[in-house]
């Protein structure tokens, strides 16, 4: 079997998994998000935080419990890895100097998982699954809740009304991640990831030294890493190490992890607005743009150039053998369309345009089909600008899902798309302007520039990902990056919620024979073409001069 018939099978296979759990996990979750049933341990959950699940929260309060928790897991982050070096189970590893320390709890808690350390040499247990993998459950909880409070700003009228923060945060948790993730785990563990609580062993003589290697709890991380679209890795290698991804079974199914919250997300917006059609629209803009993107990717991988790379059979470099050139292009694809940033190969070392494939995916937007909740979120705001776009061709008021989209709405949409190119452009141009940050380049000319650009585009989007090849463990980026995870993470949150406020208040609109058929393949074109057309606009002359340079000089 040839590289390219085996890619093209895995990503069937791959959509075969995703179809069949599509349905039955996005009708689960929007009866998760629409029931008045509370579990016991639920109760609990509220009673010691001290919150009433069944008070309804307006857009302002809605956002108060975001940001509110939000900031409780940073400075919880932060402390325990400043303390970890007198902190049990520890391995020996000293605290967290405190620029990397808050670019960490910046990090985890924003659902990024950028990491500039070495896992496996810097965290012990307890940060890795006090810290760590707490925030992977939480962080994606709070994203998931966001996108469902946005959905039913478009399901009701008359009302400022959003649901509760708190009861859709432990909701999150307690009915979808952490069943999903435990029932991940199991398949992970049976499929060779490790799970224990070793410290750490000394394997065999190399070159007149010895190799160290940790045990963890690996197995469990590691599902929610994916599911959780987080990426955050126990191992600096990330999906590209043994012990949490050892087989081509495994690298696919943890892509299948990765993408199916997000993908059947679309599905619970149909069922929550009472029109399935709708959902299926967003799923069809979502998934021809990851099917184009992965097709893009495994071209641009497999047409390579020169002898060595046509008798390898494609561009192996920096990319693991056990799993070749077609599942590593899926990954990539996969994992910067969404927020996750895992990696199971070294973007860096794909070609100029595989690299530039894969920084795009993030410029989008992550939304084919994006984060767990962000992903749901940002194309619906998409949605919004496509509708806006197609009343000024007709001269007529957009309306989308019964709600009129007037100056109000649509300012919050221009500003919630501003944003993270803002940031991601912005702090690209200090970087490459002052002297310092260029140090930290391991490459010059046009590749080292895709560097910077790729790590600033990484934050701000929240993905996580890194183009690798650039030193981020430095005071400038641990910093930058922090701030850029940030406001990357949380201002889109304000005026996502904003607008949720905004359609919740509004009257239905009666459909007429003038209304756009949102849930039509031109509406579907439409929206793709918006989403493309907007990001080049915004982005191309920072590709051009970095990954498009690259690649047409190649």
């Amino acid at each position: 079997m040839g590289p390219v018939l085996a890619g093209v099978l895995q990503l069937l296979a791959l959509i075969g998994a995703l179809a069949l759990a599509y349905v039955p996990l996005g009708t689960y979750m929007a009866k998760v998000y629409s029931t008045d049933k509370h579990w016991r341990v639920e109760k609990w959950i509220y009673k010691g935080i001290g919150a009433n699940p069944d008070t309804q929260m307006r857009w302002p309060a809605y956002l108060r419990g975001v940001l509110a928790f939000s900031a409780v897991g940073v400075v919880f982050l932060y402390l325990l890895q400043r303390l970890q070096g007198v902190l049990p189970g520890s391995l020996g590893f000293a605290s967290i100097d405190p620029d990397q320390a808050f670019n960490t709890a910046v990090s985890f808690v924003t659902n990024t998982n950028w990491q500039s350390y070495s896992g496996e040499q810097a965290m012990g247990h307890v940060v890795q699954t006090a810290g760590l993998a707490v925030q992977n459950f939480v962080s994606a909880a709070v994203g998931i809740a966001v996108a469902v409070a946005l959905v039913r700003g478009f399901a009701r009228s008359r009302t400022g009304e959003l649901g509760n923060f708190w009861s859709d945060l432990v909701r999150g948790v307690t009915r979808i991640l952490l069943p999903g993730a435990f029932l991940a785990a199991i398949v992970l563990v049976a499929c060779g990831v490790i799970q224990n609580f070793s410290g750490i062993h000394e394997v065999g003589q190399f070159l007149g030294g010895s190799q160290q290697w940790n045990g963890g709890a690996v197995a469990s991380q590691e599902a929610i890493k994916e599911f959780g679209t987080n990426g955050g890795g126990y191992f600096n290698a990330n999906s590209a190490h043994p012990f949490e991804n050892p087989t081509p079974f495994t690298n696919l199914f943890e892509i299948f992890l990765l993408l199916v919250i997000p993908f059947a997300l679309t599905r619970t917006f149909g069922v929550m607005v009472g029109s399935v059609k709708q959902g299926y629209a967003i799923l069809a803009t979502m998934a021809t743009i990851w099917l184009g993107f992965t097709a893009l990717m495994m071209w641009t991988e497999f047409a390579h150039h020169g002898p060595a790379l046509q008798l390898a059979g494609g561009a192996y470099e920096g990319k693991e053998v056990r799993f070749g050139v077609g599942a590593s292009s899926i990954f990539a694809t996969a994992t910067t369309l969404t927020s996750t940033g895992a990696v199971d190969s070294f973007h860096s070392s794909f070609t100029g345009l595989g690299g530039g494939v894969a920084m795009l995916g993030m410029m989008l937007g992550e939304i084919a089909p994006g984060g767990t909740g962000s992903g749901l979120y940002g194309m619906l705001v998409m949605a919004v600008i496509a509708v806006f776009i197609a009343g000024l061709m007709v001269g007529r008021t957009p309306e989308y899902l019964g709600k009129k989209i007037g100056t109000r709405e649509i300012k919050f949409a221009a500003c919630y798309i501003l944003i993270t190119p803002a940031l991601a452009l912005v702090f690209t141009a200090a970087a490459m302007a002052l002297p310092t940050p260029g140090h930290s380049m391991t490459n010059s000319g046009a590749h080292g520039f895709s560097e910077i650009l790729y790590a600033y585009t990484s934050a701000s989007n929240n993905n996580g990902s890194a183009f690798a090849g650039l030193n981020a463990d430095t005071q400038w980026f641990n910093t930058t990056l922090g701030l850029a995870m940030v406001l990357g993470r949380f201002l889109p949150m304000v005026f996502v919620l904003a607008l949720a406020g905004s359609l919740a208040e509004q009257r239905p609109v009666p459909e007429t024979a003038g209304t756009l058929r949102t849930h039509k393949p031109l509406f579907v074109g439409l929206l793709v073409g918006a989403i493309l057309i907007i990001t080049g606009l915004t982005y191309f002359p920072a590709l051009a001069l970095g990954p498009l340079a690259e690649g047409l000089a190649s």
